[in-house]
Parts: structure tokens; sequence; C-alpha cells
């Protein structure tokens, strides 16, 4: 099988195109270049060390993602922002984050009552709000 390296961009209005040699664009076509069955789709994950599916197995010991990091991000905060604003030690907020460690109950409680009502736990820690 001969290998075909494809040049691609996405555009600003989300459509993907092919880029040809000569700069010029052209769209992709509709229908898959090689369609694949589900049985044969599944065989290719299972073949691909990287792409493996989830056992039930692995998918027990597989470690949680923190949704703190999610929530920070939400609120368009730094990891120091966020730290200060709500009172967390910065290196706890890292391991959290980073995956090193996971919040107990009372701090996922905590992450909870941010999640729902940020200003409101500004205001509760006394920390004035900035008028929007």
């Amino acid at each position: 099988m001969s290998e075909k390296i494809i040049t691609a961009k996405i555009r600003s209005d989300g459509t993907v195109v092919e880029v040809l040699k000569d700069g010029r664009e052209r769209p992709f076509p509709a229908t898959p270049v090689r369609q694949m069955t589900e049985a044969e789709i599944v065989a290719a994950a299972e073949a691909d060390p990287d792409a493996r599916p989830m056992t039930p197995e692995r998918r027990r010991s597989a470690r949680r993602v923190p949704r703190t990091k999610t929530l920070r991000r939400a609120l368009d905060l730094t990891q120091e922002e966020f730290s200060a604003r709500y009172h967390i030690p910065l290196g706890t907020l890292r391991d959290w984050e980073q995956g090193r460690c996971e919040p107990d109950q009372p701090a996922r409680a905590y992450l909870t009552v941010i999640a729902r009502d940020p200003d409101g736990v500004r205001r509760a820690l006394g920390e004035k709000l900035l008028s929007a």
C-alpha cells in the first residue's frame, strides 16, 4: 500500500479542506476515502496499542480526571488566582489538577459550592466583587 500525505486545514467556518501543493483548497469528499465496517473498526482499535478499547478491569483501575481544572478554567482564573480567591493552598490545587491526589470529601463539597455559586463564596470569604 502506498502512503499519500494529505495537508488539511480547518477554515474559520469550521469546514475542513484539503490544501493542494499549489496552495489551492478543495473540500474533502462527503464519503470517507475507505469505508470500514464496524468489525473492521473494532479490529483496528484492538490492534493499536494506543487506542485499545477500555475493558471493565482497566476502567475500574483508571484514574479519574480531576474536575478542579475544569471548574477553574470555567471561572477564567489562573491557578494562583483560584488559590488566592478561594483560600486553597496553591500546592494542593496543583496536586488535584495534576492527579497526584484527589480532594477529600469536605474539599469536594467546597468545590461543589464554588461551582454552584462562585460569587457567593467570594462574598462569604469577605472579598470584594468587581463590578461588571
